[in-house]
């Protein structure tokens, strides 16, 4: 995603414990796992560098579902998502120099009733096995979704609006039009793009 706005960037690995803390809530984990992401030293980076960090995690009952370990982990969390309505929390971090700015976009994402030979047809394509609840809500051929209507480009992994508005409150950087540039390569017509660049946190 970050590819579609032109800019010159690279891509660092975050070695960090991602546990989970004891009675920690969903929200709250994704935004520490975020945090400490984007505070991770990396080499060759000077003063002025802009370090973006991010962390999705899909919510089921408070119950968080990570990329499967393998096929038939993949396919009990298909079956538990099957027909129910979950929460799928990215949340970003922007590092300028020592500070650390943070934002969280929170979507409520219903699944379709799907039957389990399509759980096994999807399984069997390899799609699944890299996705936070093995599911990709782009993916046109299983099409999981019976019904969302906030940022679907959160729930792929990044929310740009929720991004540039945390780059503006960074005060150093002034980015283009994020929407734009998202609906256009998503085919997406975002009803929630004006409410995140006024301030509102919806997802």
């Amino acid at each position: 995603m970050l590819g579609w706005l032109d800019w010159n960037f690279r891509i660092a690995a975050a070695d960090i414990d991602e546990s989970r803390q004891p009675a920690e809530p969903a929200r709250y984990y994704v935004m520490r796992v975020s945090k400490q992401k984007a505070e991770v030293p990396i080499a060759g980076t000077d003063q002025g560098s802009v370090v973006i960090a991010a962390d999705t995690i899909v919510v089921l009952d408070e119950e968080i579902l990570g990329k499967p370990q393998d096929e038939e982990d993949a396919f009990s969390m298909l079956v538990a998502l099957c027909g129910k309505t979950h929460f799928v929390h990215t949340a970003i971090a922007v590092r300028t120099n020592a500070e650390i700015k943070q934002d969280i976009c929170s979507s409520a994402v219903t699944m379709r009733d799907y039957s389990i030979e399509e759980i096994r047809a999807y399984i069997a394509t390899g799609d699944p096995m890299d996705k936070a609840g093995s599911y990709a809500i782009q993916n046109r051929a299983f099409s999981p979704v019976e019904h969302f209507g906030g940022c679907f480009a959160s729930v792929m992994g990044l929310p740009l609006c929720h991004l540039e508005r945390t780059l503006k409150k960074c005060g150093i950087f002034q980015p283009k039009h994020f929407a734009a540039v998202c609906q256009n390569h998503l085919k997406y017509s975002c009803p929630i793009t004006d409410q995140v660049m006024a301030g509102e946190n919806v997802g």
